[in-house]
């Protein structure tokens, strides 16, 4: 007789899909009222996004494990492909024309995941002793660290690039290394910062200098002036004048959240925050609860990192917090490489904790 494990049910996580289905709703919703077109696109990516979460929920990755040293490199083979056969949009070259669509593939997002499980499969090979890693196995993940992250900030894209560094060194935080360690390689980044700047292109320097400036540039400006203008419960879409007349630039993704607050008010963007908290609260109480398993820690507390970084750093910039980086919010900015990323990061981990107890990876089993 065939049946379904119940344990797949009962160690399935609906608590990040009750955090993220009002995510995807209210951001579709606001896409709607912007352009049809972007819309209907964003239902592709929607599909897209939910075949990639589902196809990662089934896949036997416990199994497939000694395959990720593969999968890193094949990632930095795509992004070593974009220096010659990218399109540029945006001031930037980053992606890849999908052949016979109009759709795009960046492949710095869709290294996320790739990078997380490299990092999981390194820890997991590797575990830190009791006072933590020591300088030599620092240094050794830390290439695997740079390496992308140099090759994505060249494109340029710095945002996705320092979304890798905090992610990698924020694993190796909750991992274990030495606190000496720390401390040389904090000094190491206050002398590097300087000549890291002088490597940075012009107007990289000059959304620095501009966050840095007495008067915040026009993108801040106009996202501030959608921000204050929403009050607490928001305006009527013909009244959201930011949005509607074009003044709030990128209102469909870098600066979708003023716009949310325009249409919304304060009320509606705590509403959006207070999601995101529930997800990355809800994903460091997992990170507790697996001590002992190293790849499994580093994956929760990767996917945790990663939805903070891009949430804060996002909200940052549009109150003049930040400097103006490209890092959308979480499965709520338009962009399909971004959604997908996202869903498979979700998948990994539902995967992971569904079919934890069970080594066979089987959904339907036999019994007599």
């Amino acid at each position: 007789m065939l049946y379904i494990d119940r344990r797949l049910v009962t160690h399935f996580d609906f608590l990040i899909l009750i955090a993220i289905i009002p995510i995807i709703a209210l951001s579709h919703y606001l896409i709607l009222e912007s352009s049809v077109m972007l819309a209907t696109k964003q239902l592709v990516y929607f599909f897209v996004g939910f075949c990639a979460f589902l196809f990662f929920f089934l896949l036997p990755i416990r199994r497939l494990e000694w395959l990720i040293p593969f999968f890193y490199w094949f990632g930095i083979v795509l992004i070593l492909i974009v220096e010659f056969l990218g399109s540029k949009k945006l001031g930037g070259q980053r992606w890849l024309s999908l052949p016979f669509t109009d759709f795009t593939l960046q492949p710095s997002e869709i290294f996320k995941p790739i990078f997380l499980l490299t990092l999981c499969y390194i820890v997991k090979q590797m575990p830190p002793p009791q006072e933590g890693y020591s300088y030599k196995e620092f240094m050794k993940i830390s290439g695997f660290i740079l390496l992308p992250f140099v090759l994505i900030a060249k494109q340029p894209d710095l945002g996705t690039a320092v979304v890798l560094l905090c992610m990698g060194y924020g694993v190796l935080f909750i991992v274990g290394v030495n606190k000496r360690v720390w401390m040389v390689f904090a000094l190491i980044v206050a002398i590097g910062s300087p000549v890291a700047y002088s490597f940075l292109h012009d107007y990289q320097k000059k959304r620095i200098t501009d966050f840095l400036g007495d008067k915040p540039s026009y993108h801040v400006e106009q996202s501030i002036i959608a921000i204050g203008s929403g009050g607490l419960l928001g305006k009527d879409k013909d009244e959201a004048t930011q949005t509607q007349f074009k003044f709030l630039p990128i209102a469909t993704s870098d600066f979708i959240f003023p716009a949310l607050i325009e249409r919304k008010g304060f009320f509606g963007g705590f509403s959006l925050l207070l999601l995101y908290a529930l997800l990355i609260f809800h994903l460091i109480t997992l990170s507790v609860t697996f001590k002992n398993d190293y790849f499994m820690r580093a994956l929760v507390a990767g996917i945790a990192f990663v939805f903070f970084v891009h949430v804060s750093a996002n909200i940052a910039m549009t109150v003049g917090f930040a400097p103006v980086v490209g890092i959308p919010l979480p499965l709520f900015s338009y962009g399909g490489s971004s959604f997908i990323t996202f869903m498979i990061f979700l998948g990994i981990l539902e995967n992971l904790l569904a079919f934890r107890f069970d080594p066979t990876h089987k959904l339907v089993k036999y019994r007599s």
